[in-house]
């Protein structure tokens, strides 16, 4: 049957073959494509119309197929769903009807159902796909497997493929995962493992149908073509801002259960919108077909983007979304669901390429119109004082332009007030005759225009690069983890944020508009529709101040907490630089303090950190290059992210003559030396410290005979954990302070406050219960985890 239909379809010649897709696979034979999940909704959709298209544009390369619609029903109940999505595929305008008439024709006939459930179900595919090469005296190029189902399957189904359905050594062997990828970054490391004992990663191929869109697998080789003309622009001194919209007009009704645990970000922005960025921002390529390269300089742009916390995303839900999720979910009417929606999110890459330059990555459901894009805006250093119409005061953009919208096609458009861009290839041509419409704030008839001469549908382009074995366009497991490594946390930190509430379509007016200060974006509209359930929640984030101890205690959660902390810091600084000219900051290390860290790094960009001197409140006896040196927390988290003098800061020197906090090498000495000369009356303006599980503060333990440390300010001191030699500051250095915070957190510390909030001062029991500055100030920064447990 399959040579008949191979030997017919020669005789009519390869019509319509499109570029890429005259690349061979690496071996000619006969090629069997399993689709499990072969009657579900995305095979229906795309999936065969893609392999349709694969047939009819391979079919008369050498090779020969058998197709396999997969599923669960039986065999009769199959069979028949089947048979009706084929009737549906189509050929493109390029082929003639009679051949595809005849091409259709074979395609249905070479198109099986067959119930694939249990293991004896694939052993038994296996064996009737080697006995019809034996049959036909054919051999064997390769098995494709295109997994449409739930990922929870993927590794059972992997598993079945290894162990019963790989084909001959010979033949090469590729399986086929649709998005989700994970929940997160352990589920994916996770999802990754279990595949990786049955399948090589050479033969998985992650599917993103966005990098198989024309205009988007178009963005390295528009940057590499035009390289003369971006050079010199595509960088922070000329990119104001780059902005990766999805927006979509439908609800999720009837996919609930798949959208309530994975929500907009994870959904679209973790996968979608993060390749795309990556694409615009990454290294260019010596070589753009090399996936090795590709995926080389993508992962550098991971490594350096910026963290992403709370402040760098908002997050809003339609209205009709709770009462759908009740609906679908069969949850009661008090059941409330954060799922986001829409999201916003900040994004920065902290190199000095685009230092400063925000990326903007946006999506969400039931908003004003169905569109996506990437748009570069430059700054535009023209001031026009008459004719504001001329071209050259108009937005400077690059539009990578998706499709939908009011363009209605894929198109690249570049203003022309920027340059000319070369035309890429010949399956793209130049738009000259232009409809009325405007773009992203232009008319059309203001961009140089380029649009692919036939527009393909991505899972198309896909299958056809799945078959000719190119790996560029497909996730591999490092990009994987690597973007599940930025988008992780911030998920777990909006886990328990309230979307805002809105109406849906037009009505949402400014609601969702946002405004992006430094390294912070926020909602510019205060209107905001609450549902009655999330009446009083916001009473919960308050930070409050009341009495601890006898001394100013300040309270919140933990993340509002920091940033008041951070708050009250650069207040201070602010006011030491205006009042002395020099502000001197003293830090502790541990974990506690590395949010307060991340924060100032990231969101106080007008900190006095030209005029600020850091100073170590205590070291542990170890390199400075270790993980565990208080100093390498500091450095990692802060120092290299802002601009503080070299000579501004002071490590203390635990290390001296190669030996480690050596009594006899001086080293308290030493830094209790250079703060007597730099720091008038050995007086800091600000020391953070944090207090552990056993009442000590900085390096300073119970049973250490704190009060008999005298006149001393910085001493060596024993730690009962490993490592055991500390080199700390006295109290009597931190009473010196003019003000002192003492930050607390965590619910591991609720049992220590409690007792703290009972016991007098009792230094060798307690040591942190001695901080109490002479003649300045202590405030207690406690989070309520650790305050009501």
């Amino acid at each position: 049957m399959f040579l008949t239909a191979f030997l017919l379809l020669v005789a009519l010649g390869a019509q319509g073959a499109h570029g890429e897709e005259k690349e061979e696979a690496q071996r000619r034979g006969h090629v069997s494509v399993v689709i499990v999940g072969g009657t579900g909704d995305l095979a229906k959709k795309y999936l065969w119309q893609g392999f349709f298209h694969l047939y009819v544009n391979q079919v008369s390369s050498g090779n020969t197929f058998s197709f396999y619609g997969g599923g669960l029903s039986p065999a009769d109940k199959g069979a028949a769903l089947l048979s009706e999505i084929l009737k549906a595929v189509s050929c493109s305008k390029d082929v003639s009807q009679e051949r595809c008439a005849l091409v259709k024709e074979q395609f249905l006939r070479l198109s099986l159902y067959r119930q694939l459930k249990t293991l004896e179900d694939y052993q038994n595919l296996d064996k009737e796909i080697k006995q019809q090469l034996n049959e036909e005296g054919m051999t064997e190029a390769g098995r494709l497997f295109y997994l449409s189902v739930p990922a929870f399957a993927y590794a059972d189904i992997a598993e079945k493929i290894n162990n019963s359905c790989r084909p001959a050594s010979e033949a090469w062997l590729r399986v086929v995962l649709e998005k989700p990828f994970g929940h997160d970054y352990k589920s994916a490391q996770v999802l990754a493992s279990q595949l990786g004992s049955s399948l090589k990663d050479e033969e998985m191929y992650r599917i993103d149908h966005y990098l198989g869109k024309q205009v988007v697998s178009k963005i390295l080789p528009f940057r590499i073509e035009n390289r003369k003309s971006l050079d010199p622009i595509w960088n922070k001194q000329h990119i104001e801002r780059v902005e990766i919209v999805l927006k979509e007009t439908l609800d999720v009704k009837g996919r609930i259960p798949f959208y309530d645990e994975y929500g907009v970000i994870r959904d679209v922005l973790q996968n979608h919108l993060t390749e795309v960025m990556t694409l615009l921002t990454m290294k260019l390529p010596v070589n753009v077909s090399s996936a090795e390269e590709v995926l080389r300089n993508k992962l550098h742009i991971f490594r350096s983007l910026q963290p992403l916390g709370n402040n760098q995303a908002v997050i809003g839900q339609y209205q009709a979304y709770r009462a759908e999720v009740q609906q679908e979910l069969n949850k009661t009417k008090d059941h409330v669901s954060r799922t986001p929606t829409f999201a916003a999110v900040l994004a920065h890459i902290d190199e000095a390429q685009y230092e400063g330059v925000p990326l903007l990555l946006i999506s969400g459901k039931m908003l004003d119109q169905r569109v996506g894009y990437a748009r570069i805006l430059f700054k535009n250093d023209i001031f026009c004082l008459q004719n504001t119409h001329s071209v050259h005061c108009k937005p400077k953009q690059i539009v990578f332009y998706f499709g939908h919208g009011s363009l209605q096609y894929p198109a690249i458009l570049v203003s022309k007030n920027l340059f000319k861009p070369t035309l890429m290839d010949s399956e793209w041509k130049e738009v000259t005759e232009h409809t009325d419409v405007s773009v992203l704030g232009l008319p059309i008839s203001d961009y140089y225009v380029q649009t692919p001469k036939e527009q393909r549908e991505a899972y198309t382009e896909l299958i056809s690069h799945i078959f000719a074995g190119r790996k560029n366009s497909f996730i591999s497991t490092e990009n994987l983890l690597a973007s599940w490594g930025l988008w992780t946390p911030l998920l777990t930190s909006l886990a328990s944020s309230h979307p805002r509430i809105y109406p849906g379509g037009a009505d949402n007016g400014d609601m969702l508009d946002v405004r992006l200060r430094g390294n912070d974006i926020s909602f510019i509209s205060e209107a905001v529709i609450i549902s009655p359930d999330q009446m009083g929640s916001a009473n919960d984030f308050q930070v409050m101040q009341g009495k601890f101890r006898g001394t100013v205690m300040v309270s919140a959660w933990a993340e509002e907490l920091v940033e008041k902390l951070a708050e009250d810091m650069q207040e201070a600084a602010e006011a030491a630089v205006r009042d002395a000219g020099v502000f001197h900051l003293a830090l502790s290390g541990g974990s506690t303090p590395l949010a307060l860290f991340q924060r100032l790094a990231l969101h106080h960009f007008t900190f006095p950190w030209r005029d600020t001197h850091v100073w170590m409140v205590d070291e542990r006896c170890v390199p400075m290059t270790e993980p565990e040196s208080n100093f390498h927390g500091l450095y990692n988290y802060l120092l290299q992210h802002v601009r503080v003098p070299y000579y501004n800061i002071h490590p203390m020197p635990v290390q001296l003559n190669q030996r480690l906090c050596v009594e006899e090498d001086g080293g308290a000495l030493l830094y209790e030396k250079e703060l007597g000369k730099l720091v008038n009356g050995s007086s800091f303006h600000f020391v953070v410290l944090g207090v552990g599980y056993d009442g000590h503060t900085a390096s300073l333990f119970p049973g250490g005979k704190v009060d008999e440390h005298g006149e001393s300010l910085v001493i060596l001191t024993e730690s009962p954990v490993k490592p055991h030699q500390r080199m700390t500051l006295t109290l009597n250095a931190i009473n010196r302070a003019q003000k002192v915070a003492l930050l607390v957190m965590g619910k591991g510390k609720h049992e220590l406050i409690t007792q703290l909030s009972r016991v007098k001062d009792n230094t060798d029991k307690y040591p942190v219960t001695g901080v109490n500055p002479d003649n300045g100030k202590l405030v207690w920064y406690i989070d309520y985890d650790a305050l009501l447990g």
